[in-house]
C-alpha cells in the first residue's frame, strides 16, 4: 500500500532560547540577532545557509579546537575579520548549548607578536590537570616560518572564556634540525601517556612525503622532538591538520583522547589532496608506536570522511554526552569574485559523530540528534514502487532548506550490470556514468535543489553493479547539472558502500540548506558532501524529487522528508557600565 502523510511538529525551544539569554546576560554580554539576510551583507543571498554554522560575513576555514568546557560547547575556527578571501588569520570563537544555535564572541587570538605577526593558524585544544582548557596553535612568525604556541583562559572562572593570553615561552616547537619551515603546522590535540608525558602532533613534509611528528612535555611547555615521526607516507604530500585519537571497539560511545583503554583502535587521519583521508590502527602507548592496519592509499585503500567538498576537519570528545563529533569546513565552489560580491566564503559542515563500524574496517558518521529538533514539516511515504525511467515529486516542503531519508530495496540483482575489473577509482566512474546514464540496476536516489522542470539538479543516486562473488554498491553526487551559470565548479564526486543489497536496504539521508548538500549513504558508511550555486532552484522555486533512471523498477519502503528551521545565531558585545557623567 502506498500513501502519503504530512505533518506539522512543534517544538518546544523556548528553554533553550531563555536559557541561552540568561547565560549571555550572566555573563555581561548583550547580543544582537543576524538573521539571514545580514545587513552588512548584499540583499540577495540566495546561497546563505538557514541551519549551518557560518559567521555573518568574511572568510573562514579550518575548524581550531572545538571543546565541551563547564557545560558549553565552544568552537574556533580561522577567520579572516575584515574581507571575504583568505589573509590576517585569526581565531574567531562561537559557543553554544547544543551546537546548532550559536553565539558569536569576541576573536580569541589575532596576530600581533613576533611568533604569529603574520597569522594565527589551525591548532587544538587540550585539558590540562584540574580541567584547564589550553590552545595550542600555528603561528606564522616574523620570517614567515611555522611556529607553535601556547594560549591560556585569562579567566578560568568563566564559562565562555572570551579571553586568552598568549604564553611568555611562545614559541614552544620552533622548526629545527632540517625541518621545513613553511610545512611544519597544525597541532593536534595532545594526550598523556602512561608515563605522564603529553605528547602531541605537527604535520609536516620531508623529501615530499607526508608525516605527523611527534612531540613530548612534561609541563606543557618544554618540547622534545621524537626521533622518528609517529606515521609516514611515501604516497602523500604535506599533511594539513592531522588528527589522533582513539575509537572504541565496541562503537557504543565515544572514547577520551588519552585513553589507554585496550578495547579501541586509533584514528589517524590527515588533509592532503583537497580531502581528508584516514587510516585506522593499533596505537602502544609505551612505545609511541603506531601499526596500521592498510596505509595512506595502499592496495586501492582509500579511507575518507568525506568524498566531497570536506577539508581541514577536527574532532573533539564531547565530555558530556560520551561521544566523538567531527566538524569538516566546507569550501566554496565558486569564484573569488563572486565571494568578494557575496561578502563571505566558507562554513562548516553539520557537525557528526563518529564510531567505528561493527566490522572494525572503517568509521561510521552521522549528523547529530541535535539537528533533528530543527525538523518541522514532515511528508512521508511508504512502500512506492519507481518504475524504470520514473520521477516522484515530494512536496508539501521547503525543498531548499531540508532533511530527507529514504531507503531503497531492490526485488532482482541477476541483471546488474557486470563490474569491470579496472573500475578502481568511483569519482571518475560517477563521472563516466553520471544520473543521465541509464543500466539495469540504477542510477535511482533524490533529485535536490532542482528546478521545476528539472532543468537545474543535484543528482544524489546509487547504481548496484555485479561482481564475480559479491555485488558493488556506487554512491555518486552528480553536480553536473546543478546550475544553468557556467562559473561554479560542478565536481562530480563518487564513494563505493559496503553494503550487501540483497541483504539489506540502501539507505540515504541528504541534509540540503540552499548551497550545500550534505549526503550520508548506508547508514553514514559513505559520506559526500557538494556545493551547488543554482540560478533557477532558489528558496521557494527548489523542488525535490526522487527518481529512478535504470530499466528496472525499485521499490521505496519509507521516505521521510522535513522541512528545516533557521539556527539561531546572534553576535555579541561585551556589556558596558552606563556613562553617568
Amino acid at each position: 500500500m502506498t500513501y502519503l502523510k504530512l505533518e506539522v511538529t512543534m517544538e518546544k525551544s523556548v528553554v533553550l532560547v531563555i536559557g541561552f539569554w540568561l547565560l549571555l546576560l550572566g555573563n555581561g554580554v548583550q547580543s544582537h540577532r543576524q538573521d539571514k539576510k545580514h545587513q552588512s551583507l548584499p540583499r540577495d543571498q540566495p546561497y546563505r545557509t538557514g541551519y549551518h554554522f557560518q559567521p555573518p560575513k568574511n572568510w573562514m576555514n579550518a575548524t581550531s579546537g572545538p571543546m565541551y568546557y563547564k557545560g558549553v560547547y565552544h568552537l574556533f575556527y580561522q577567520y579572516n575579520p575584515y574581507a571575504a578571501v583568505w589573509g590576517n588569520i585569526t581565531w574567531a570563537h562561537s559557543i553554544s548549548y547544543d551546537l546548532v544555535n550559536w553565539i558569536n564572541l569576541d576573536i580569541a587570538l589575532s596576530p600581533g607578536d613576533p611568533f604569529d605577526i603574520n597569522g594565527c593558524w589551525s591548532g587544538s585544544t587540550t585539558f590540562l590537570s584540574g580541567e584547564k582548557p589550553v590552545i595550542l596553535y600555528t603561528g606564522s612568525d616574523t620570517m614567515n616560518r611555522q611556529v607553535q604556541n601556547l594560549a591560556e583562559p585569562k579567566n578560568l572562572s568563566d564559562p565562555l572564556l572570551r579571553e586568552w593570553v598568549k604564553s611568555s615561552h611562545n614559541p614552544l616547537m620552533s622548526p629545527v634540525d632540517g625541518i621545513d619551515p613553511k610545512n611544519f603546522r597544525d597541532p593536534t590535540t595532545a594526550w598523556q601517556g602512561p608515563d605522564g608525558l603529553w605528547r602531541v602532533l605537527v604535520g609536516n613534509e620531508m623529501d615530499g612525503h607526508g608525516r605527523a611528528l611527534l612531540y613530548r612535555s612534561q609541563d606543557f611547555i618544554t618540547w622534545s622532538q621524537s626521533k622518528e615521526p609517529i606515521h609516514s607516507s611515501t604516497r602523500t604530500g604535506m599533511w594539513e591538520c592531522p588528527d589522533f585519537y582513539p575509537v572504541s571497539i565496541d562503537g557504543k560511545n565515544g572514547v577520551e583522547t588519552s585513553s589507554l583503554d585496550k578495547f579501541t583502535k586509533h584514528v589517524l587521519k590527515a588533509s592532503f589532496d583537497n580531502s581528508d583521508h584516514y587510516v585506522l590502527g593499533n596505537y602502544t602507548a609505551v612505545t609511541d608506536n603506531f601499526l596500521v592496519d592498510t596505509d595512506f592509499l595502499d592496495n586501492g585503500s582509500d579511507l575518507r570522511y568525506d568524498y566531497g567538498n570536506f577539508y581541514a576537519s577536527k574532532t573533539f570528545f564531547d565530555s558530556g554526552k560520551k561521544r566523538r563529533i567531527l566538524w569538516g569546513w566546507i569550501l566554496e565552489s565558486d569564484n573569488t569574485t563572486d565571494d568578494v560580491k557575496k561578502g563571505w566564503s566558507g562554513l562548516q559542515s553539520i557537525p557528526r559523530t563518529i564510531l567505528l563500524s561493527k566490522t572494525g574496517k572503517q568509521l561510521i558518521q552521522w549528523p547529530l540528534e541535535e539537528f533533528e529538533k530543527q525538523r518541522i514539516i514532515k511528508v512521508s511515504f511508504e512502500n512506492k514502487e519507481l518504475k524504470g525511467g520514473s520521477v516522484l515529486e515530494v512536496s508539501g516542503i521547503t525543498a531548499s532548506q531540508a532533511d530527507v531519508e529514504v531507503s531503497f530495496s531492490l526485488s532482482s540483482l541477476k541483471e546488474a550490470e557486470l563490474m569491470d575489473p579496472s573500475w578502481v577509482d568511483p569519482k571518475l566512474l560517477c563521472s563516466q556514468k553520471t544520473a543521465s546514464v541509464r543500466s539495469n540496476v540504477g542510477p535511482f536516489g533524490i533529485l535536490v535543489l532542482a528546478s521545476k522542470d528539472l532543468t537545474e539538479q543535484t543528482a544524489i543516486f546509487f547504481r548496484v553493479f555485479r561482481s564475480k562473488d559479491n555485488y558493488v554498491v556506487l554512491m555518486c553526487s552528480d553536480q553536473s547539472r546543478s546550475s544553468v551559470e557556467e562559473g561554479p565548479q560542478k565536481t562530480i564526486y563518487g564513494a563505493f558502500i559496503d553494503i550487501d543489497p540483497l541483504n539489506e536496504k540502501i539507505s540515504l539521508r541528504s541534509l540540503i540548506d540552499h548551497s550545500i548538500v550534505e549526503s550520508f549513504g548506508g547508514g553514514g558508511r559513505a559520506c559526500i558532501t557538494a556545493r551547488v550555486y543554482p540560478k533557477l532552484a532558489i528558496d521557494n522555486q527548489a523542488y525535490l524529487y526522487a527518481f529512478n533512471n535504470g530499466t528496472l523498477d525499485v521499490n521505496i519502503p519509507t521516505l521521510n522528508a522535513w522541512s528545516m528551521k533557521n539556527a539561531q545565531i546572534v553576535s555579541s558585545t561585551k556589556r558596558r557600565k552606563p556613562n553617568l557623567n
